[in-house]
């Protein structure tokens, strides 16, 4: 098969392709056919050496696919070569065929096309986990979103909204039109305005039941002031850094704040497994209704994946990056 290699890992890195074997797969695997992957911020942290895939996963990129089951492990059971699916991976979405756990495989809804389904398994379900499962988000509570226009940040609005929350992003100003139209509330720039105030004003001074936040550092103290009591601070990128300087725990105590932090990469399957039964059964029914809906910025062939990247690395999408694996 052929697969997209990095070659010299780091600042000068470069994406060629190579021919590599068919990956083996168990009694409990589907092999499938790639016909789309999508980018995500930790491939561009991998091809510079700073995110290793975890032990015993491939060392390809892609975190996610859409395809047509190839061969079926023979304990596998109430799946059938030719089916469409679509999966989280811990690597090895950048190739021709990839090897996933029966039980992780999503049935595509008939109305999704590959490129489509290749846009949902790693920012709905890391959006679900932070929603749902960490941030126990209620109806009638409102959530902040930052970087509201990138692909967990689509996926959270739309789940948010589904879960019966008020949502609040924060975005740059040109993007507030795609967050507002997915069903956020109110954006706010960050890059002109305070968002820890303007999330004070827009709630009347009570704050945000959750935040969903992939800077770290940078936000952490105006976080924990745009958040109301017994507010859930959930952290899952440190784009911004990882060292808060000097923390008071004063606002943290006074408030009964929780602060949660989660990858999903690294979990074991036994906790992704749970994450896509949930997901599986609460969300997925509403793509095929159309409540729910991938957002895509570009569809790329993947010989064209560099400039999906520069396009990422530039921060110039609104949702998803997507290539079309020929």
């Amino acid at each position: 098969m052929h697969v997209i290699h990095v070659d010299g890992a780091g600042s000068h890195s470069r994406l060629v392709f190579e021919e590599r074997p068919i990956p083996a797969f168990g009694p409990n695997d589907l092999l499938v056919r790639v016909r789309a992957t999508a980018l995500n911020r930790a491939d561009l942290l991998q091809r510079k050496g700073m995110y290793p895939p975890p032990e015993g996963a491939s060392p390809i990129l892609g975190l996610e696919m859409a395809g047509e089951v190839e061969a079926v492990g023979h304990h596998v059971r109430g799946r059938r070569v030719g089916d469409r699916v679509c999966a989280l991976l811990p690597g090895g979405g950048y190739a021709q065929y990839a090897v996933v756990p029966a039980e992780m495989a999503m049935t595509l809804p008939d109305t999704l096309s590959f490129e489509e389904a290749a846009a949902i398994p790693e920012v709905f379900l890391t959006a679900y986990q932070a929603l749902a499962w960490l941030g126990k988000l209620q109806a009638g509570e409102t959530v902040l979103v930052h970087a509201g226009a990138s692909g967990v940040g689509t996926a959270a609005i739309q789940l948010a909204r589904t879960m019966g929350a008020r949502v609040i992003v924060t975005a740059s100003r040109p993007k507030h039109a795609a967050c507002l139209a997915l069903g956020a509330e109110a954006a706010i720039d960050y890059r002109e305005e305070s968002f820890d105030a303007e999330v004070m004003r827009l709630t009347h001074r009570h704050g945000v039941d959750v935040v969903l936040d992939v800077v770290g550092a940078d936000y952490f103290e105006r976080n924990i002031e745009s958040l109301g009591v017994d507010g859930r601070l959930v952290i899952l990128a440190l784009m911004g850094g990882s060292r808060v300087e000097s923390i008071s725990l004063r606002h943290i105590f006074r408030k009964r704040l929780h602060i949660l932090c989660s990858t999903l990469r690294n979990r074991s399957d036994v906790y992704k497994l749970a994450l896509t039964r949930d997901f599986s059964t609460e969300m997925l029914p509403r793509f095929q209704a159309g409540e729910l809906a991938p957002v895509i910025d570009t569809v790329y062939d993947w010989t064209d994946a560099e400039t999906a990247h520069s396009r990422m690395e530039a921060n110039l999408n609104t949702g998803k990056l997507v290539l079309r694996v020929t």
